[in-house]
């Protein structure tokens, strides 16, 4: 079948993970770090650290909810051309690692007289960014 991109939101998997660790670090501390040399106060660090760890992965653990075809038709109705070739990536955006897709395209006439780039957001489908022009590409050779 076709084949389907993973939802990020599997970070929150790790996310979990490094919270529950996070959390028996700080018990382990409390009920035995009075001063020994296995259980000292590098705990309370790891704890914080695992804990900030966590609540990132938790955060940018987004629902991809909009698919390479929806991206697609939401590209070619912003460019307002028809469309020839397209290719899309998966990609993300600023530190909360939001899913972005990349939607490139070739309007439909042979050889393309227009490209474009165009950003999709993978969360709700809104157009971010775009931009076209016609094509510079010399296809006289070819």
């Amino acid at each position: 079948g076709p084949y389907t991109f993973p939802d990020i939101n599997r970070r929150r998997i790790p996310a979990a993970i490094y919270l529950a660790a996070a959390v028996g670090f700080f018990v382990l501390w409390l009920t035995r770090g009075d001063g020994g040399v296995l259980v000292n106060r590098g705990f309370v660090a790891l704890a914080i650290g695992l804990l900030l760890v966590g609540l990132y992965h938790l955060r940018a653990g987004w629902h991809l909810a909009v698919r390479e075809t929806d991206a697609l038709a939401a590209a070619s109705k912003q460019v307002g051309f028809p469309i020839g070739h397209a290719s899309a990536q998966l990609g993300w955006r600023g530190l909360l690692s939001v899913p972005t897709w990349r939607i490139l395209l070739y309007s439909a006439e042979n050889p393309p007289r227009t490209r474009g780039l165009v950003l999709v957001d993978g969360r709700d489908g809104h157009v971010v960014e775009f931009f076209t022009e016609d094509n510079p590409e010399d296809w006289a050779n070819l």
